[in-house]
């Protein structure tokens, strides 16, 4: 009879693990958004198709500040646009020019290369990682609705542990 006063009621036990892997899972999503940051990355989310295949729509880029002079040939490079500060683009080097303190960059799906150089002021560092995909989720989540439904699932995974320790007490008490 003690062994059964010991048990969870079935019930308590899938609240518990249900809350518990959807907050593993919260916590999961929300490691390569936050950890990077710490480390002096910024993120982002690639929006358009001018550098497909290589980093398609929807990618998460990974953006380290590294020196403007060290950027070669080839570097895949993070700017704001010369007419609209706030958009942020992401295109290939095709050279650097140090004396004039300038990018000249073009887009792989593009077949000119961008009408504007990109001045050092615009620069916001080299792309050193690209995950296809993951960077449309990032964004559901950390816009708008996003926000809310994160927010929501914080909410019942507390709720679920919360009934799971109510339950797990009314079968102690019987």
């Amino acid at each position: 009879m003690s062994r059964r006063k010991n048990r969870k009621s079935p019930v308590a036990a899938i609240c518990s693990v249900l809350g518990t892997v959807l907050l593993v899972i919260l916590v999961l999503a929300c490691i390569p958004l936050t950890v990077p940051k710490v480390f002096g990355y910024h993120i982002y989310t690639v929006i358009s198709g001018s550098m497909a295949p290589a980093i398609p729509t929807g990618s998460l880029v990974y953006i380290k500040n590294l020196p403007a002079d060290d950027i070669q040939k080839e570097d895949v490079i993070a700017f704001y646009g010369e007419m609209d500060t706030t958009s942020i683009i992401t295109h290939r080097v095709v050279s650097n020019s140090k004396n004039m303190g300038q990018f000249i960059t073009k887009g792989d799906a593009n077949k000119e290369k961008d009408m504007n150089p990109v001045k050092y002021d615009n620069y916001i560092g080299k792309v050193v990682l690209s995950v296809p995909v993951v960077g449309g989720i990032a964004q559901t989540f950390t816009e708008g609705w996003g926000r809310l439904l994160a927010v929501c699932c914080i909410g019942i995974a507390v709720l679920l542990e919360i009934v799971a320790a109510v339950l797990g007490r009314e079968r102690e008490e019987d």
